[in-house]
Parts: C-alpha cells; structure tokens; sequence
C-alpha cells in the first residue's frame, strides 16, 4: 500500500517523544515537523506566522491524524488544525498515545476526546481509537494504516453526501 501524505496534530511539549514512536513506524510520508529552533522563530512571529506554517504544511495531506495525549484536548492549535481539516473536508481521526511510553515522564493519563469540544464535529463523528493498554505500540502499528484507509473511505462519503445536499438545494 502507498504511503498516504498525512499530517498529524499533537501537543508538543507533553507529547513529541511518543509521536516520535509513531513517526518512526514508517507509516508516514517523508513530513518532518518543524524542529525547535524553527518552531521557536514561527512562535515568536505570531499567529499569522503558525497559522500560514500549518495551512502551508495541511495542503496537501489526505489525512490529519490527532495524536491525543493527556493536554491535546485543550491546545489552541490542535483545535484550529481540526477546524481546518473539517472545513477542507479532509479525511481526520484520533489516536490516544498516553499509554505509549516517554522515555522522560513514562506514561500519562487520558487526555479528552478533542473533537468533543469542536462545535462542527460534536456528536462522535470522527473516530478516535484508543490502542490496546498493555501493547499500545504493537495496536497503533498494526492497525494504523487500516484506520487512515477507514478515515479516507468515510470522508469520501461524506463528501460525496454533502455535494448531493448541495444540488438537491
């Protein structure tokens, strides 16, 4: 299977070490994040600057997958990078990652559902799995790719529901 172009939302400071795990699967495409040093001087331009940074790296990904650690719920840019893939209509879903273990502060709790507190996605809509406990790791690799096709199928769906709506107006 190809690798689809994807692109992933996460709370970085809590996070990156256990969506490193994930990156490192392979599953993904060739899309590195931004290093810190760049971060940083994105940052430091405002919210202009992070916003052009994630429309610029949202283009042309099929799929948004949101990495839900234990602060994800409530982080400003994780709500408008899934505000954004629902209005493009691109394929999204969830991942909880708090049982993946960082090498720093081991496991964490259970973050909220964040597409819960999205206004246009409320009512369980888009999926968002939670991997196995004690073989976290093995549940998100054997089954990811399968969760993308999933989330790109359903998205064609709704798109294809939406575009009748459309012409039945």
């Amino acid at each position: 299977m190809a690798k689809r172009q994807i692109f992933y939302s996460f709370h970085y400071n809590n996070d990156v070490f256990r969506v490193q795990q994930i990156r490192n699967m392979g599953i993904f495409d060739e899309n590195p994040p931004a290093l810190v040093n760049e971060w940083e001087k994105i940052k430091k331009d405002g919210d202009n600057a992070i916003k052009k940074w994630i429309d610029d790296n949202m283009f042309y990904r099929s799929c948004v997958i949101v990495l839900v650690g234990s602060e994800t719920a409530n982080r400003k840019w994780v709500k408008y990078e899934i505000e954004k893939a629902w209005s493009e209509e691109k394929a999204i879903f969830g991942i909880y990652i708090h049982n993946l273990k960082c090498p720093i502060n081991g496991t964490s709790s259970k973050g909220e559902n964040p597409f819960e507190k999205i206004t246009a996605t409320k009512g369980g809509i888009i999926k968002c799995y939670n991997p196995d406990v004690w073989e976290p790791y093995n549940d998100i690799r054997n089954n990811i790719e399968k969760w993308i096709e999933d989330a790109i199928r359903f998205n064609e769906v709704k798109k294809a529901i939406n575009n009748y709506k459309k012409k039945r107006r």
